[in-house]
C-alpha cells in the first residue's frame, strides 16, 4: 500500500502486533483496546492477517477484522451492522463497515454484543451445507443449444424443420 505522505510503497505487516506497533499514538489505543473487547467476548477466537488488516478468526470461520485508515478506524464485521444500526446511530456505517474516531471509541458493550452476534452466525453456519448460487449460471464446459444441435446434424434438421414428436427434446429430455 503506498503512502500518501513519501508516496512510497509499504509492506503489509506480517502480524497484528506489527500493524498496530506501526500506527500513530492516536489510533494505536483505539485498536489495542478494541482486540482486548473482540477476545473477551470469544473466548478461543484466534487472530490472523487478512486483506493486510487484522482479523479475528473463531471455529474455523472468519468473525471480523479491524484496522486504521488515515482518519479513523474500523471493525469490519460484515452484514451484522444491519441489525445493530439503532445502536450504531453515532457512527458512520456502511454495508458490513462501522467507522469511528479513536478519541470516540466504541461502547465496550456494543462491541461485545457485535461479537457475540458473529460468534453466533458462525456456530449457525458450521452445521449448514454451502448453497448453490441461484440464478442461471453457466456452467464451464457446458454446451449451449446450438452447440448441441451441430453435434447432432438430425436434431438439429428436425428442430429446424419444426417436426412435431419430439417437442425439440432428445430422447434422455436436453433441448435440442
Amino acid at each position: 500500500m503506498k503512502t500518501k505522505r513519501t508516496g512510497r510503497t509499504r509492506a503489509p505487516a506480517p502480524t497484528i502486533d506489527a500493524y498496530l506497533a506501526a500506527l500513530g499514538d492516536d489510533q494505536r489505543p483505539a485498536l489495542e483496546r478494541l482486540r482486548g473487547l473482540i477476545h473477551a467476548a470469544a473466548p478461543g477466537a484466534e487472530e490472523c492477517m487478512s486483506y493486510g488488516m487484522p482479523a479475528v478468526r473463531h471455529g474455523g470461520r472468519m468473525l471480523l477484522w479491524f484496522g486504521a485508515a488515515e482518519h479513523h478506524c474500523a471493525l469490519y464485521p460484515g452484514a451484522i451492522v444491519a441489525d445493530f444500526a439503532e445502536e450504531l446511530a453515532g457512527f458512520e456505517t456502511r454495508k458490513g463497515t462501522v467507522r469511528f474516531q479513536p478519541e470516540r471509541p466504541l461502547p465496550a458493550a456494543l462491541v461485545r454484543r457485535i461479537v457475540k452476534a458473529g460468534v453466533a452466525r458462525n456456530a449457525a453456519r458450521q452445521g449448514a451445507l454451502p448453497q448453490k448460487a441461484s440464478g442461471a449460471r453457466r456452467v464451464a464446459g457446458a454446451r449451449t443449444q446450438k452447440a448441441s444441435a451441430a453435434r447432432r446434424p438430425a436434431a438439429a434438421a428436425r428442430s429446424r424443420s419444426g417436426a412435431k414428436g419430439s417437442g425439440g427434446r432428445s430422447d434422455d429430455g436436453r433441448a435440442v
